[in-house]
């Protein structure tokens, strides 16, 4: 079980007898991987593909397990000690079911959490830096609605996404170019979001199906597709899409 693998970690980690290359890492050099392995948990899911969501489920935890036998190291804490703690957090966040108290929800529980130990008070706090640049716009933003700072409806948001694009035709530089688009798909999650459309998820999707229809294009053209012209291109493009519509 899980503690054969904190005792695998420990030999790995050894400076005398473990593995060079494991013993080299630190909490940044393996943060990477960290978010890597989410993703690949995420895809098998996606694949529903159940073989390898085991397999990359080990991957993950194994994170899990190289980070706390780092933290030990340095006296901070240890795996038992996370462990208890996200137990304990899940018996607190669930007072119905593990006490005698009403449901109350879950985001109120965590926003009650974050104002008991946190310097930071703002409504924004704890909304982590390193998250997908996306999915950190749609929480910081839905943070910020439940202030009531937020359009109140989605014609809105539709209004400020028209008013970024012409901020972008508008820019005078490539500085200011980046920063107007920077404002426009951030614009366009804060209008997903009113809709009630997950960005991450859509852009995902739009990415697989992207994917799919330039493979047919290049299935189509073989050898030939690079030398194609784009106006050739483009007439594959139609031909792949209108092969993957559904059916009626």
């Amino acid at each position: 079980m899980i503690e054969e693998l904190r005792d695998i970690m420990a030999r790995l980690r050894d400076p005398e007898t473990g593995c060079p290359w494991d013993v080299q890492q630190d909490f940044r050099t393996i943060a990477p991987y960290t978010i890597e392995e989410a993703y690949e948990v995420a895809d098998a899911i996606e694949r529903d593909d159940m073989a390898a969501l085991r397999d990359e489920l080990g991957d993950l935890q194994l994170q899990v397990v190289f980070h706390a036998r780092m933290a030990e190291e340095l006296g901070a804490f240890s795996l038992k000690d996370v462990l208890d703690g996200i137990s304990a957090k899940m018996i607190r966040r669930h007072p119905h079911v593990f006490g005698d108290g009403p449901s109350p929800g879950w985001e109120e529980i965590k926003a009650a959490e974050r104002a008991g130990s946190a310097e930071d008070d703002s409504a924004l706090a704890g909304v982590a830096s390193a998250l997908p640049a996306l999915l950190r716009a749609d929480k910081l933003q839905k943070r910020a609605a439940r202030t009531g700072f937020d359009w109140p409806d989605a014609d809105g948001a539709l209004a400020k996404v028209v008013e970024e694009i012409d901020e972008v035709r508008d820019a005078v530089s490539p500085e200011h170019q980046a920063e107007e688009i920077g404002d426009l798909l951030l614009a366009v999650v804060n209008w997903s979001r009113k809709l009630g459309i997950d960005p991450e998820a859509a852009l995902r999707a739009a990415n697989a199906k992207f994917e799919k229809r330039f493979r047919a294009m290049e299935d189509m053209a073989g050898d030939a597709f690079a030398a194609l012209s784009l106006d050739e291109k483009e007439a594959l493009w139609v031909k792949a899409k209108a092969l993957q519509k559904p059916s009626s």
